[in-house]
């Protein structure tokens, strides 16, 4: 089972920038695609950004041109540039991880506050 653990979650201004990472352990296959997710209370859980090993993204509308997802194939690391942050933005994100066979993983998230 992988176990995948968030980081670099905060408090941050409005127009400020923050770069999550997550960084998987346990019994590790290389996945097919990792992604991020995001839930703000009250509101259902929406994808973010997702790339594929590959190298492939799709971003969600909201953040493109403001957002880049990356992935370090060598440790299935992927981080989330964030940047131009809007109070909007604020929610807990989630790390997906998703192999080839279907298995599913996420992690228990990292908050995000854009408050001035």
């Amino acid at each position: 089972q992988v176990q995948l653990v968030e980081s670099g979650g905060g408090l941050v201004q409005p127009g400020g920038s923050l770069r999550l990472s997550c960084t998987p352990s346990g019994n590790i296959l290389p996945p097919y695609a990792m992604g991020w997710y995001r839930q703000a209370p009250g509101k259902s859980r929406e994808m973010v950004a997702i790339i594929i090993r590959s190298g492939i993204t799709n971003y969600a509308d909201s953040v493109k041109g403001r957002f880049t997802i990356s992935l370090v194939n060598a440790n299935n690391t992927v981080y989330l540039q964030m940047n131009s942050l809007k109070p909007e933005d604020a929610a807990l994100y989630c790390c997906n991880s998703v192999t080839a066979s279907d298995d599913s993983s996420w992690g228990q998230g990292t908050q995000v506050t854009v408050s001035s």
